[in-house]
């Protein structure tokens, strides 16, 4: 892999200060996407099990999104397209700030699921998913495989998911609707691995050339891949494991 050789063709005094550099980038990853991950779970519980809260976006009884919940469950969609575009003229502090700030509109769209599944039951996935999720991302950063052309493929097939899951919206398939958690979840535990080596190979290709303001935001940016990816993860096993209330 051409990232590989770009280590290789530096010194081993180099090569030691890129090594220790990618632990430090890796750690700053992780520790931006656990604090967003907090943020959406403290976010969801708080407006989840409380009424009032949770009345302002959907129906107490039905659960279905009013306006204001319509507007809430897409918000993540248009921010995340949003934060791509705009973070090549944002700072570093301001690509984290607005990273936060997605992840606690996340936090109001994913509320409804502490009044559809039980407390040890979203408890219990999310352990679930934090230990695939962990073992699934040390496989991406330590493999030697080359995983790009995998990437290629799980894109594809997240485009696919996307259209099946609008379409289910309207023909309400009792087949698709259990195919697409089960098809959902190979894809995300694969996007896990793939992005956990994306972000490696970004920053061994790009610390050479010492971009630190360029790694800033890369950090950020690969927080939020890995971020998505437990979520999605986190809610397609959910409707195989949660007890609904």
């Amino acid at each position: 892999m051409a990232q590989y050789e770009t280590v290789r063709s530096v010194g081993v005094g180099a090569r030691a200060q890129i090594d220790e550099g990618l632990r430090a980038h890796m750690n700053k990853v992780y520790g931006l996407m656990s604090v967003a991950m907090l943020l959406t779970a403290g976010v969801a519980w708080g407006v989840g099990t409380s009424d009032a809260l949770l009345a302002i976006f959907r129906d107490p009884i039905t659960l279905r999104p009013n306006i204001l919940g319509w507007v809430v469950m897409f918000a993540p969609l248009v921010m995340v397209f949003a934060f791509g575009a705009l973070i090549n003229r944002l700072s570093v502090a301001a690509a984290q700030l607005f990273f936060y700030a997605y992840a606690a509109v996340m936090g109001l769209s994913l509320a409804w699921i502490f009044r559809v599944f039980t407390d040890t039951s979203i408890a219990s996935t999310f352990l679930v998913t934090a230990i695939a999720f962990s073992s699934l991302s040390l496989y991406g950063y330590v493999t030697k495989r080359d995983l790009a052309p995998m990437g290629t493929f799980l894109i594809m097939g997240l485009v696919g998911l996307i259209v099946a899951m609008i379409v289910n919206m309207f023909l309400q398939s009792s087949g698709l609707a259990f195919a697409i958690p089960f098809i959902g979840v190979l894809i995300f535990a694969g996007l896990t691995a793939w992005d956990t080596q994306n972000i490696k190979n970004t920053y061994i290709e790009h610390a050479v050339h010492g971009d630190q303001e360029w790694l800033g935001k890369a950090a950020i940016m690969g927080a939020l891949n890995l971020y998505l990816d437990f979520i999605n993860l986190f809610m397609f096993l959910l409707q195989f494991l949660g007890n609904r209330e």
